[in-house]
């Protein structure tokens, strides 16, 4: 049976298992009522001066990139350069059985290189479609068990190749001197959610996105930002979102997706937007979750979520445009897990979406507004209802933890599976490639570290 009629039996098989049960239910109840924390705060919750320790770390083997591709698309990589199939922590979720995950790749193997002192992004294996990946954790081993390309609505690769000339970076050849085309079909997947009739939904960067993907993996409806104006895509566009994301930062666009118990779907975008400019962006502490109704096709509501200061969620960096959220997980009525992390430092706290905390229409949404959101040093005493929060765990300080989590998935009622980014074992720079164009590998792997978290939860 190929990789592709695997994938469609177990998501039939899988269709009845439903969101899975809240991670961190109790939590709300454990400990102090969660109220807003300014940034820096130290928390007084007994919580999180409790152990939180590593049980388990399973590693991806090598996969040739090129045969991985060729089994769900046949001719879609001519050469892999050397890549291993990677990128799979771009995001992570329960897949019904235990050890098993649903996990989808990024865009694909790509980097930056100089040129005349211009930066250059680079597609080493432009071919390379995007992919859910279901995975098992069999003792110190990932399995692959199957592979779901990524599909237009005739059947093509979408790819992970930049979308729109003047918006997106310029896509390149691995050395940078080669031009690439543009693909409006293209996607930069980085988070995924299962629902309940075994379709998936799945966030992008381009746009930024929210794709629902069929059961065998053909893109339904993408869902933009208004007025984006993406013409050409192979698959139905509806432009649904906020107009103000289209100032997300490039490469910043959502990263995280939850999926709350009656079905809404939480994004999250990965840094603060560019308004008024990137200098603002960058500086600023403040970024946005969207909610989204499936049964609406709408985004019903909008928060401002507050980031603490970069050198409290990482020690060792001083620059606050370093920042991002990369994984939200509902766990329980309204209530997310939301990763605020660097790439060496992450921190997970707890976040009620209340009713009265939603900005959605407000003047922060018009990109004229001035100071702009994003501008405001303390939103709260402007009027913004800031999301509260309450930190759970800093997973910097637990001994074990890799760099770069992009995914965070329930185990058990204590237990929380994570996953790195790899970057396809690639690096940026000169180096990235040997003499001959093979990749000269990181040796970074992607790797599921279960964390056990304090009793009580």
């Amino acid at each position: 049976m190929s990789p592709q009629a695997t994938g469609r039996h177990y998501v039939h098989r899988l269709a009845a298992a439903g969101v899975p049960l809240a991670v961190l239910a109790a939590l709300a109840t454990a400990g102090p009522a969660a109220g807003a924390q300014a940034p820096g705060a130290r928390s007084a919750d007994p919580y999180v001066t409790r152990t939180a320790t590593v049980t388990r770390t399973a590693t991806l083997g090598d996969i040739p990139l090129g045969a991985f591709s060729d089994a769900q698309l046949p001719g879609t990589v001519a050469d892999d350069r050397g890549v291993d199939l990677g990128g799979l922590g771009s995001d992570i979720y329960p897949a019904g059985r235990e050890g098993e995950f649903w996990t989808v790749t990024d865009r694909g193997p790509n980097g930056q290189l100089k040129v005349n002192g211009t930066k250059r992004r680079t597609f080493p294996v432009p071919g390379f479609d995007p992919a859910i990946v279901r995975i098992r954790v069999v003792g110190d081993k990932v399995k692959v068990l199957d592979a779901i390309a990524v599909t237009t609505s005739s059947g093509k690769p979408v790819t992970g190749l930049s979308n729109q000339q003047g918006r997106d970076e310029p896509p390149y050849s691995y050395d940078a001197r080669t031009p690439l085309s543009y693909d409006p079909d293209g996607l930069d997947t980085e988070g995924i959610v299962r629902a309940a009739d075994g379709s998936f939904w799945l966030v992008d960067e381009y746009g930024p996105s929210l794709v629902h993907v069929s059961a065998r993996g053909k893109v339904r409806t993408r869902y933009v930002p208004k007025g984006l104006n993406l013409t050409g895509a192979d698959y139905p566009v509806v432009e649904a979102l906020p107009s103000v994301l289209s100032h997300r930062k490039t490469n910043r666009g959502f990263e995280g997706l939850a999926q709350l118990p009656g079905g809404d779907l939480v994004l999250a975008v990965q840094s603060p937007l560019s308004l008024p400019d990137a200098k603002a962006g960058d500086a600023s502490l403040t970024t946005r979750l969207l909610r989204f109704s499936t049964k609406r096709k709408a985004v019903t509501a909008e928060y401002a979520y507050r980031f603490d200061p970069v050198d409290v969620v990482d020690p060792s960096e001083d620059d606050t445009s370093e920042l991002k959220i990369s994984s939200v997980v509902a766990v329980g009525g309204n209530r997310l897990l939301v990763e605020e992390r660097t790439d060496k430092a992450a921190r997970l706290q707890l976040v009620d979406l209340g009713s009265r905390a939603n900005i959605l229409g407000d003047r922060w949404d018009d990109d004229t507004t001035s100071p702009s959101l994003e501008q405001l040093q303390d939103p709260a005493a402007s009027g913004v209802p800031v999301l509260s929060k309450r930190l759970v765990v800093d997973l910097g300080k637990v001994s074990g933890v890799p760099g770069k989590i992009e995914g965070i998935a329930r185990v058990d009622h204590d237990t929380l599976a994570l996953v790195n980014d790899n970057d396809f074992g690639m690096t940026d720079g000169a180096d990235a490639f040997d003499a001959q164009g093979r990749l000269v590998d990181s040796g970074v792997e992607t790797t599921v570290t279960y964390v056990r978290l304090p009793r009580g939860v």
